[in-house]
């Protein structure tokens, strides 16, 4: 069993990126379906305000705290081996470890030139990494014909694994309404990791990380796009997780 805590009513999982690596691990050798979603402060936040977001997050296999203030709220509910599961690590921690067990990937997001670098700079830092296919979706809703086509070519691929570079909540929704007809057991939701290991946008430094205002550095990197997402969540997260501890609100994990 996963031990999971309560954060705002998600279920998030009390892991690290070694125990989570080998609960993939585990499911693909197992042929056990299953879809992760590596969440931030975001994805909780999201999970208010959308009840189909919440349900699809407690319905996953893995919730990965995908940033410090998830971590930090976990170790104070005495999940003192919880660390940072960051998108972007973790599918480097999966990938090598899926290299050694020869089993195969898809990726599925982004657009066709950023999955051809991706695809090559991942292929270069890790050896005998198996990517036997891509797809870059329109962005626009698909046909259902054009939805069947693409689990086809994933199903034909042989992928073990299906990575998701799209961004929360899209990629959740898509893994939670795709896994039940995808022959690979695991899909992973790892939004901007794609872009990340593409060499298309700079990560935080290490020591920024670490420190909680991760978002402050995306901040400032992206404020057009990302000023209204931070400038609101952040502060809705910290007011609500903090009546969660003192008892002053319930968060149920399904309304």
């Amino acid at each position: 069993m996963i031990t999971k805590i309560n954060v705002l009513g998600v279920g998030v999982s009390a892991v690290n990126i070694p125990s989570a690596v080998e609960i993939i691990d585990s499911w693909v050798k197992n042929r056990l379906r299953n879809y992760v979603c590596v969440t931030s402060v975001h994805g909780i936040v999201e999970s208010q305000h959308h009840d189909d977001i919440k349900k699809i997050h407690n319905a996953a296999g893995l919730v990965t705290p995908d940033g410090m203030p998830l971590v930090w709220f976990m170790k104070s509910a005495g999940q003192s081996q919880v660390d940072r599961v960051y998108g972007p690590d973790l599918m480097l921690a999966v990938m090598k470890m899926a290299a050694e067990r020869q089993y195969k990937h898809f990726l599925y997001g982004a657009t066709e030139d950023t999955l051809e670098r991706l695809r090559t700079r991942l292929e270069t830092k890790i050896a005998g990494l198996r990517i036997v296919g891509t797809h870059a979706p329109p962005f626009r809703p698909l046909s259902p014909a054009e939805d069947a086509e693409v689990i086809q070519k994933i199903n034909a691929s042989g992928a073990d694994i299906v990575w998701v570079g799209l961004s929360t909540p899209k990629q959740e929704r898509w893994m939670a309404s795709h896994i039940e007809h995808l022959l690979a057991p695991v899909a992973l939701g790892v939004g901007a990791a794609f872009d990340f290991h593409a060499g298309l946008k700079s990560q935080a430094p290490k020591i920024v990380q670490r420190s909680g205002f991760e978002w402050l550095f995306r901040l400032a990197t992206e404020p057009r796009r990302l000023w209204k997402r931070y400038l609101t969540i952040v502060p809705y997260f910290v007011v609500h997780a903090i009546c969660q501890k003192v008892g002053l609100k319930s968060y149920l994990p399904n309304r």
